[in-house]
This record gives C-alpha cells, structure tokens and sequence, in this order.
C-alpha cells in the first residue's frame, strides 16, 4: 500500500459523489494548511492521553498548537471514550479497545485504508469514535462515508470473531459542540458496501464517471479550476442580476439553494488567482498591491512601561467573555458557579435549507421575537 490511498475514507464523501475528482486531485499540491496541522497534534494529543489512561505506553507529543482549550477538549474526547468502554463492558466482559487502528477496506474499494482514532469491539456491537478537532463545518455521523468505511474495514477484521449484530459511528467534534452518534446493523452496512461503494469507487479509482458539483466540493484540490464547478455556478448568470423583486418565488429558491456555493466558488477562483499572480502569471485588467495592515505594538512590555512613566493607565479591565470564562472554568465548575447568571438571547433569523435540523420558526411572531436581533 502506498503512503496515501487514492480513495480514502476522508475524502470519500467527495468521490462518491463526484467519482472522477479523485484522479484530478491527484494533480494539484495539498495545500492543507495551519488548520490541518492543528487537527493533527490534537489527534496526537488525544491518542496520548487515551493510551496513557487505559495502561498503553505513550510519550507525550509537543507541538507549537498546545494551549489552555486543546488540553481541555482532548480531556473532554478521552472522558467521552472511557463512558462508551464502560457501556459496552455492561454486555460484553471484555470488549477490545484499539487506538489509531489501521483499517483495510479494500474488498470493496481498491487500495483503500485509513485509520480509526478508537474501536470499541464487543459482543453485539462494533463501536467506531472519531475525533474530530475542526471548528468550521459540523460533521454528522449519519451516513457518512468515511465511518462507513471505517466500520467495513474494522468487520473485516472482526466480524469473525465477536458475534458483532450492529455497528455504531460517533463524531466527537468538541468545539461544536457536536457528538453525533448514528447506529446501523450490520447487513445495512454490508449492503450498501455492494450496492453502492463498489460500483462507484470502481469508476471513481479509474477516474471515470460523471464530474457533478456541490457541498463536497469545499475541500476539494482542483475546486477552484474545475470546470464543471465553474460551469454550474455561471450558470446564475441567466438571471442578468434582474432586481429580486422582479424574480418569482421558484427562482428565488433556485438561487437561494447554489448562491454558498457561488460565494464559496468566488472566492476560490480570487483566492487561486491571487496565489498565480504571486508567482508571475499575468491577469489582463488586474495588478497585485499592498493590502491593507494595522499598526502594531513592537514590544508590549516597553509600552506598557513607557506609558505608566508618563502617568498613565495602559491597560483595561474587563470580564472574560462567556466562552472564555467556560473553558477557565470548565463546563462542570462554570454550570455550578454561573448557570443563573448566564442567558442566550435569540440569535438572528437566517434562511437555510429544509433538511436543517434546527426547527422552523413561526412567522406570525418571529418579527416581534428577533425584533433586538434584526436591528
């Protein structure tokens, strides 16, 4: 196997849906960035933390991400994994814990492997936890692709030795506040593998199939050249920027449901062009400048000293934000000391698409309810 599969399990939910993104990929520099970088030392810290408490030998990694939350997460991700043992030690008297597990699930897609952060194996049930360090998208354990093929390769492994009847996925994504929790049986599981996986995952590794865009292809390395993404966002064009209230209600809703992905793919192609233009290539109309930068203290010491000899106060006084007093507190100490003194005002109205889960406002009042919000 080599380093980095073509179709792996992370990327799955992008070539299952857009099969031949997987070979243009192939073309195009991970350009991951700090936010990658950070998810992995928090991997690393969570594996640490996990090992050292069920008995496994582990050094302690260092890494220039370590600070005060990540600390508190990986602690919050290691409590959440202990319960589950806990429970699956209710029905099994000695249920397998693995940590960082490779995971080989090429039966059903070539070359694919991947890695399970942690795998709880007993009687009756295959437990899979992901942890997920990301603040941006919230990941959702219900038909996801890349648990899906977590647990296929775990049952590879095990299915012949624990009588496993159903398999449970869990996102931890803990500054979302997000633990998704979606349980299949098993023949669920193995159906879709055939059904599904296999066919589109022969086209995908072949590079065949159909080029479709939509919300996977956030992370995708050919997303700001793809034609086809261009192709389907220019097509708004048609609607020659008519006034909205010249649009019918069916257009509307058309927009509504492509403009993220307009104003995602805008960026992109800006982004992309700039980046180009850094390197020499020539944009006809277009020239690269200075931004715009603030000023900045080159030493906060030396001010603060050379401020308080002049007679005066460089510094403010304020209360911790509600966020920040919570991860000083922890969420345990900070719902005993101030869960009274604590309130959440409605937050403002947005539009979103009907599969969301939050529920749906009541119109009649809504406009009396936000009023504070909307101004």
């Amino acid at each position: 196997m080599s380093e980095h599969a073509i179709l792996s399990a992370s990327s799955a939910h992008r070539w299952l849906a857009c099969t031949p993104s997987a070979r243009l990929e192939l073309e195009f520099n991970d350009n991951s960035g700090a936010a990658a970088d950070e998810g992995t030392a928090a991997h690393a810290l969570a594996e640490h933390k996990l090992r050292k408490v069920l008995k496994m030998n582990s050094k302690k990694p260092v890494s220039k991400y370590d600070n005060y939350e990540m600390e508190a997460y990986t602690d919050d991700y290691v409590a959440f994994v202990l319960e589950q043992i806990a429970q699956a030690k209710q029905t099994c008297s000695d249920p397998m814990v693995l940590i960082e597990q490779k995971l080989d699930f090429s039966k059903y897609v070539k070359d694919g492997f991947g890695t399970g952060d942690c795998i709880i194996i007993a009687d009756e049930m295959l437990q899979i936890v992901d942890f997920k360090y990301g603040k941006g998208v919230l990941v959702e354990a219900e038909n996801n692709p890349q648990m899906m093929l977590y647990a296929l390769g775990a049952l590879e492994i095990f299915d012949c030795i624990y009588d496993i009847d159903k398999v449970s996925m869990t996102i931890y994504q803990p500054r979302r506040d997000n633990v998704s929790i979606h349980t299949v049986s098993k023949q669920s599981l193995y159906q879709w593998a055939e059904e599904i996986l296999k066919p589109a995952a022969e086209l995908a590794y072949a590079g065949e199939g159909e080029f479709k865009c939509g919300e996977w292809c956030r992370f995708c390395r050919a997303k700001a050249e793809c034609r086809e993404r261009a192709k389907v966002n220019m097509a708004l064009a048609a609607y020659d920027f008519q006034e909205p209230a010249l649009l019918g209600n069916d257009e509307i809703a058309s927009i509504l449901s492509k403009i993220d992905e307009l104003v995602s793919w805008a960026g992109d192609v800006k982004e992309f062009a700039l980046q180009q233009a850094l390197k020499g290539v020539e944009y006809k109309g277009f020239k690269v400048v200075e931004g715009r930068s603030n000023r900045k203290y080159t030493n906060e010491t030396a001010v603060a000293d050379a401020v308080i000899m002049a007679g005066y106060n460089p510094y403010e006084q304020r209360i911790l934000g509600v966020t920040d007093l919570e991860k000083l507190l922890g969420k345990k100490k900070f719902n005993e000391i101030l869960g009274g003194l604590v309130e959440k005002l409605p937050g403002k109205p947005t539009l979103v698409p009907e599969n969301d889960k939050r529920p749906a406002l009541t119109m009649n009042s809504a406009a009396d309810d936000f009023k504070d919000a909307i101004e």
